[in-house]
């Protein structure tokens, strides 16, 4: 059966509470049509268990025991289904979007206007507010499009709301927290729950695979090497040079921060114009926080490579922060409910056996809502051929997978029927085809843009027992994925073409563009050191990040490399941009597969605007596609042709790729007229405020090409909060001032809504509050609890208040650790909130604030030689890692008898978000000697873990500015 749920967020609650907040929202809206679904009063008495709601990771033996109760979980959703009748009419509404016949042919929505036709009654929402708020739930807000409530609150209250568990998971040697069984809710919100999200903090995976070769395009004693740059790409797919995507905007999803930086080399080594994206963080999910464990690195490659293809679009990065209850995924439901970008791009997945059923459906709903408002979904369909659900699964040691990752499946969004999938291929003996395909490098050795023209592709496959023993078994697959799903119903629109089998069930890919990390492998600029190029010991060899108009490191002369179909989804999300400016599509098309399914069931426009793959990779031998090639050691399916390449479509490469000159020929066109592209940008002054203190942001719309001056209105969207709509001035600006009151991240979006003679446009901004100018007042430190027992090797939680007492403090703490033992010189310290390598807390009036540290007795999760690659800890010899070089400053005026444990120090694990190194300084010289020396590499013995036996700890917390201002506590850790 086919999925169709609801899924959309989020209107802001004001601080008066929910009774405000409705009257806002029926001001704006006026009076609302669905009728209310909750008939009578939710209490606990009777329950239902919520089928579907157990995440398939949470199995018995990855168990590693139960959160503690007083953990703060924080951004909980409940997502609402929609009624039968709302679904049938988003049905007819949909098909009636896509008919060219049909008067309302993209006439899109606007998300207030999708809430008042396909969301929960007020009257519903408020008892929900009501009931949550019972359990001891904190309600934060309410999405924009009324099918979702976000709140939090302590894994205590969620344990008792829906009767379950919330335990730790040992998972491919990362610790996650899911709960233990299947939810209930009570039976009167079982007919109009689809999900429960947030609970867990199993994030998508991205999809390109880092490369192993070493140049491009240069000629020397070991041969010649040639590799992709966004010239060659342009030539090799007949994409206009004088088409820009201009007016359009491109929607990048990611789960990590980025260093623009990056993003503006590769610019300037592409040759392109420097044009940093606009950045925009979800709301509530924390603070900018950079992941270098690939995250960060596939958010690089994203915006670099979207915004080559499309150098005129507008590209807006939107992104989760801190939270790792928060991913992609959650990025991607705020793009839609927002409305941000009609071209979204996305190259995470999970498969579809790697989610749980309810999550899956309400992110379809999700989806469905982009349809109507004119966005269209890009989406990588993966890079571990046939078996989707490869590296998701699998036992602690990372020894091998198990019969769940050989599972033939595919990876979802792709598989979505309201996105188009992009999968991979590839070029055989590219370097072989210097002067067919490639011109022949120029005099220094690198020349850029080398295409001559397109190079025949063949299905990505690069599967190979090889590359599995040399970096482990997670990388043996490498191939475009691309199946059949499990759980999305075949569309309407997916038939016509030659090679379509018989079936009921979504096939993927749609399209398929070069994918290979190795035949040939793009370029691209990231500070991501798991992304650098490494030595056979798996030592880091890049130095940094590219720069001086260049696309190698100055230092080593190593580039950046990789493929996987990461790179295909944000290229062809370019095309598509392109697609839209040409065909005068100002609002977006919402889905494009019906449009290419059309044009493909055409056989001369098929033949002209498509390239048909029908052969494999290797020695291109008619057939092959994406099956598991590398041995039985991997994959149970080894040397089945699991889905081969065919004559027109195939599950290995879907339709094909493209010439897009041909295909923006056969297109059909838009609306008559062309209207003026515009861009509008937000300047944030000043850059770095401090709580209270007034902020403005300076919105600026103009034209893209000419000189003529926007006019209208402009729509603003603060922190999520309810949109509000005001007037540009005769020159184009509007001027916004605010002030936050609490420490964190806050997001602007600013949309124009465009003119008689301009288009609309949307830019974003983020801004961070990091300390307060002053702290008054004063504060204690409680610890809880008082005794906390790790077994060696693991990790346990200690939670400190913050009590401001009757007398009140406002301010910002920051928390260091300090011990008498160099026992417990390889302990690690985590923080949700890391500062300037402290623990951070802000807090204001007399509420206590709680925090929680999580203490690591695993030495390898501080290393950087470690399996799951973390950044080094400080070391008494002056070590630490290459990426974190500011010093650690005591806080002023607090000595410890001399022995100080320097506080928090990013790192990169994907099992322990912002760990630290607990580190002992036995005198303050030492410890100032030991951050001076930013530069060295860590040594490549992993440490010893810290030794068994009991030890005091001391907590000290000083305020952020008046270092007079400070409390300090203990508690005993017992390693056993």
């Amino acid at each position: 059966m086919k999925i169709l749920f609801a899924l959309s967020w989020q209107y802001r609650l004001l601080a008066c509470g929910w009774i405000a907040a409705c009257a806002m929202v029926a001001s704006q809206l006026g009076a609302q049509s669905p009728a209310p679904r909750i008939t009578s009063e939710i209490t606990n008495t009777e329950q239902a268990t919520l089928r579907g709601s157990l995440h398939p990771m949470a199995q018995p033996q990855f168990d590693a025991g139960r959160v503690p109760a007083e953990t703060i979980l924080n951004g909980i959703s409940i997502v609402f289904s929609r009624s039968a009748e709302q679904e049938t009419n988003l049905q007819e509404l949909i098909a009636a979007q896509q008919d060219p016949s049909s008067p309302l042919y993209h006439q899109w929505l606007t998300p207030d206007e999708f809430a008042a036709r396909f969301g929960m009654a007020d009257a519903d929402l408020a008892k929900v507010t009501s009931w949550l708020q019972q359990q001891g739930f904190t309600v934060d807000s309410v999405a924009r499009s009324r099918n979702m409530i976000r709140f939090s609150g302590t894994v205590r209250q969620v344990e008792a709301a829906f009767s379950t568990e919330m335990h730790y998971y040992n998972v491919q040697g990362k610790r996650h927290m899911a709960p233990s069984t299947e939810l209930s809710v009570p039976a009167t919100l079982a007919s109009v729950v689809l999900a429960v999200r947030n609970l867990h903090d199993f994030r998508p995976k991205s999809m390109h695979i880092r490369g192993t070769r070493p140049d491009y395009t240069v000629t020397s004693s070991s041969g010649t090497f040639v590799l992709f740059a966004p010239g060659d790409i342009k030539t090799a797919y007949g994409i206009p040079s004088g088409d820009t995507g201009a007016g359009q905007t491109i929607a990048i999803m990611g789960q990590s921060a980025v260093s623009t930086s990056d993003i503006t080399n590769f610019q300037g080594a592409a040759g392109l114009a420097t044009n940093p994206p606009a950045t925009v963080l979800m709301p509530n999910t924390g603070t900018p926080k950079i992941f270098a464990d690939g995250d960060e690195g596939e958010s690089d490659l994203d915006l670099e490579w979207s915004g080559a293809i499309a150098p005129g679009a507008t590209i807006v990065f939107v992104y989760t922060g801190s939270n790792t209850n928060y991913g992609v995924f959650d990025s991607l439901t705020y793009a839609v409910d927002q409305k941000i970008g009609n071209v979204l791009s996305i190259s995470y997945g999970a498969c579809e056996a790697g989610n749980s059923s309810s999550e899956l459906k309400s992110m379809e709903s999700q989806i469905e809502q982009s349809t109507t408002q004119g966005q269209s979904i890009i989406a990588s369909s993966g890079d571990q051929g046939s078996t989707a659900c490869y590296g998701e699964y699998g036992n602690s040691n990372d020894t091998a997978p198990v019969a769940s990752d050989e599972v033939i499946t595919v990876n979802y969004p792709a598989s979505s029927a309201y996105v188009t999938g992009v999968g991979g291929t590839e070029i055989t003996n590219a370097d072989n085809q210097v002067g067919a395909y490639w011109s022949a490098a120029g005099s220094s050795g690198i020349s850029l843009n080398t295409v001559l023209s397109h190079i025949p592709e063949v299905a990505w496959n690069d599967d190979s027992a090889s590359f599995g023993a040399k970096y482990g078994w997670q990388m043996a697959l490498s191939s475009t994925g691309g199946g059949v799903s499990t759980v999305i119903s075949r569309p309407s629109w997916q038939t016509g073409v030659t090679g379509i089998p018989t079936g009921t069930m979504r096939l993927v890919p749609d399209i398929s563009l070069y994918s290979s990390p190795n035949n040939p492998g793009y370029l691209y600029c990231t500070s991501d050191t798991s992304d650098w190029a490494t030595s056979s010991s798996g030592a880091l060899l890049q130095k940094a990040s590219c720069g001086n108009d260049q696309f190698y490191d100055d230092v080593t002369g190593y580039f950046n490399i990789a493929g996987g179909t990461s790179f295909a989804a944000p290229i062809f999300a370019g095309m598509v941009a392109i697609i839209n400016q040409v065909k005068n599509n100002t609002g977006g098309q919402g889905l494009i597969n019906p449009t290419l399914y059309t044009l493909a069931s055409n056989s001369a426009t098929y033949s002209s605007a498509f390239y048909d793959i029908t052969a494999g990779s290797g020695s291109g031998t008619a057939g092959v596609g994406n099956e598991c090639l590398a041995g039985t050691t991997y994959c149970s399916s080894a040397g089945t042709s699991e889905y081969p390449t065919t004559a027109g479509y195939d599950e290995a490469t879907g339709l094909g790729s493209v010439n897009l000159t041909n295909l923006l020929a056969a297109w059909p066109a838009g609306s008559a007229g062309t209207l003026i592209p515009t861009a509008t940008k937000i300047a944030v002054s000043p850059a770095s405020p401090a709580v209270n203190a007034t902020i403005t942001f300076t919105i600026s719309v103009a034209s893209t090409i000419g000189s003529t001056v926007p006019s209208g209105t402009i729509t603003l969207t603060v922190n999520g909060g309810t949109p509000f709509t005001e007037t540009l001035t005769a020159s184009g600006n509007y001027v916004y001032s605010t002030s936050f009151s609490a420490m964190g991240s806050y997001s602007i979006v600013a949309q124009y809504g465009g003119d008689a003679t301009h288009q609309t446009s949307i830019g974003g901004a983020t801004v961070t509050i990091a300390t307060t100018s002053s702290g008054t007042g004063s504060f204690t430190m409680a610890p809880s609890p008082g005794t906390l027992t790790v077994t060696q090797g693991t990790s346990g939680n200690e939670f400190v208040t913050i009590n401001p007492g009757t007398s009140g403090y406002t301010g910002t703490v920051l928390i260091s650790v300090s011990t008498a033992s160099s026992a417990l010189a390889n302990l690690c310290v985590d923080a949700a909130q890391i500062s300037n390598h402290y623990a951070e807390t802000a807090v204001t009036g007399t509420t206590p604030v709680q925090i929680a540290l999580m203490f690591d007795t695993n030495a390898g999760d501080c290393y950087a030689g470690s399996p799951v690659g973390v950044t080094a800890v400080q070391t008494l010899t002056g070590t630490k890692s290459s990426r974190n070089n500011t010093p650690n400053p005591a806080p002023l005026g607090v000595a410890f008898a001399g022995l100080l444990l320097a506080g928090f120090m990013g790192r990169r694990s994907r099992k322990l978000r912002g760990m630290a190194g607990l580190i002992v300084l036995f005198v303050a010289a030492l410890a100032l000697s030991s951050c001076g020396s930013s530069n060295k590499m860590p040594s490549t013995t992993v440490p010893a873990n810290p030794a068994k036996g009991s030890y005091t700890v001391t907590l000290t917390g000083v305020d952020s500015v008046t270092s007079s201002i400070t409390a300090q506590t203990s508690f005993t850790l017992v390693i056993q």
